[in-house]
């Protein structure tokens, strides 16, 4: 009886455990010189998203109609308060329009970040000289959820970030993340989402679609088997004590 508890306690140590094959990244890169090519990227406009546009040109007055009004806004410090311009954004609706002055009524989403730009001055063009269109995209952020030591929604000031950036500001994976199996869920322009599978003990991963992370993407990293079974014992474990202490009981009692 005494050799099948400690077999048993074998069993659970041996099945929770985690090989190294399951925690090492880009397993298949051989040497310090190994090249690989990352996928291409461009941010593409979604509805939903809130963007700041500045028009420029060689004559501020001409450009001076094509910018939203600077608007004040508050903030409050105890008995002080603190006043701070603020530009104002323009909301792409459920339609992917926005409305833009002088312009009217603008398709935009769908578009690429440098395709609307484009888009933007050559309808300028037709108003002032040599515009320029500054635009960016202020509510630009990505969340990690499951197996990672800071999970959260994290805001991308420049628009650009790649998932193992991602799992970096959210703190790498715990050791009972799954490596091979992460999730990527990103919203497409037709309310619709899109789910993406990738594995980073590969280095394939670089060329996925989801290598480069977009706007409101979700990142999901599961359990690995090592942690779902532990967690089965874990609950489990009083059970275990208990039926462990009853058999060691009985044989004491039979012995003498």
């Amino acid at each position: 009886m005494l050799r099948i508890c400690l077999l048993l306690t074998l069993f659970v140590l041996a099945n929770s455990c985690a090989s190294k094959k399951d925690i090492l990244y880009v397993q298949d890169i051989v040497g310090a010189q190994s090249q690989i090519s990352a996928s291409a990227y461009e941010t593409t406009i979604k509805p939903n998203d809130l963007l700041t546009i500045i028009v420029s040109a060689d004559d501020p007055l001409s450009a001076a109609p094509f910018n939203l009004p600077i608007t004040p806004s508050y903030s409050s410090n105890g008995s002080q308060i603190s006043t701070a311009q603020q530009l104002q954004t323009y909301l792409v609706n459920a339609q992917g329009t926005i409305s833009f002055p002088v312009l009217g009524t603008v398709t935009i989403a769908g578009k690429e970040r440098s395709e609307a730009v484009d888009f933007l001055e050559q309808q300028l063009k037709e108003y002032i000289k040599n515009p320029i269109v500054n635009l960016r995209i202020v509510n630009y952020s990505i969340s990690v959820l499951g197996e990672v030591s800071k999970p959260g929604n994290f805001t991308i000031n420049d628009e650009k970030i790649s998932l193992l950036e991602a799992l970096s500001m959210a703190g790498d994976l715990t050791i009972y993340g799954k490596r091979d199996n992460i999730l990527v869920i990103r919203e497409s322009g037709d309310d619709t989402k899109i789910n993406y599978r990738v594995d980073l003990t590969s280095s394939d991963f670089i060329n996925s679609p989801a290598y480069y992370l977009q706007q409101s993407d979700i990142v999901y990293v599961q359990p690995n088997n090592a942690q779902v079974q532990s967690s089965t014992y874990n609950r489990n474990t009083p059970v275990y004590i208990s039926i462990a202490s009853v058999l060691i009981s009985l044989v004491v009692l039979l012995t003498n």
